[in-house]
C-alpha cells in the first residue's frame, strides 16, 4: 500500500528538472576557466613580448645614434654599450620598468657587421641588439589543476639598424 502512494512521488521527483542548469553549470565551469586563463596568459604574452620588442627597437636606435659613423673604418667595437642598451630594454626613459611582472631580461647582447659595398664610405656599419627574454605566467598554477607544469617562455628578440653616427 505504501508502495502505492510512494511511486507517484519517485516519478514526480525524477520528471523534475528544476535545478538541471546548476548541475550544468558546474559541469562547465572548470572548463570555462580553464578557458579563461589561456585568453588570459595568451594576451599578456603578447603584450609582454610587444613591449620588449620595443625596448630593443629603443635600444637599436640610440646604438645606431651613438655609435660612430666611422667605426668600420676605426675597429671600432659597440659591446661596451651593453649595461646601457640593458637599461633601455628594461626601463622608461623615467626609469621605471616598463616590463611587466613574470618578464625578466637574462641578456642584452650588441654586435656589429661592417658591410662592404658601393657607399658613401668603404663600409656601411650595421648594428644588431639581441635580447634574451624569460616569461613566466602569473595563472600558470591554473595548469597544474590539469595535470600540466607551470610553462614559462624563453625567447629572444633582435633588431637591427644602419649607424648614422655622431
Amino acid at each position: 500500500m505504501q508502495c502505492r502512494r510512494l511511486a507517484p512521488r519517485i516519478r514526480r521527483f525524477a520528471a523534475d528538472e528544476s535545478g538541471a542548469q546548476l548541475v550544468e553549470f558546474a559541469i562547465v565551469l572548470p572548463v570555462m576557466l580553464l578557458v579563461f586563463a589561456v585568453i588570459v596568459e595568451g594576451a599578456r604574452m603578447m603584450w609582454s613580448y610587444q613591449t620588449v620588442i620595443a625596448g630593443v627597437r629603443d635600444a637599436t636606435r640610440f646604438l645606431a645614434r651613438v655609435a660612430p659613423r666611422n667605426i668600420c673604418d676605426t675597429g671600432g667595437d659597440v659591446t661596451g654599450y651593453a649595461a646601457t642598451l640593458t637599461g633601455i630594454v628594461r626601463n622608461a626613459s623615467d626609469g621605471r620598468s616598463i616590463l611587466p611582472s613574470g618578464v625578466t631580461v637574462t641578456a642584452v647582447e650588441p654586435s656589429l657587421t661592417c658591410n662592404a659595398g658601393a657607399y658613401r664610405s668603404d663600409m656601411a656599419p650595421i648594428v644588431t641588439v639581441r635580447a634574451d627574454v624569460l616569461v613566466t605566467f602569473p595563472f600558470a598554477g591554473l595548469f597544474t589543476l590539469v595535470g600540466g607544469d607551470r610553462p614559462a617562455l624563453q625567447t629572444s628578440v633582435t633588431d637591427q639598424s644602419r649607424v648614422y653616427g655622431s
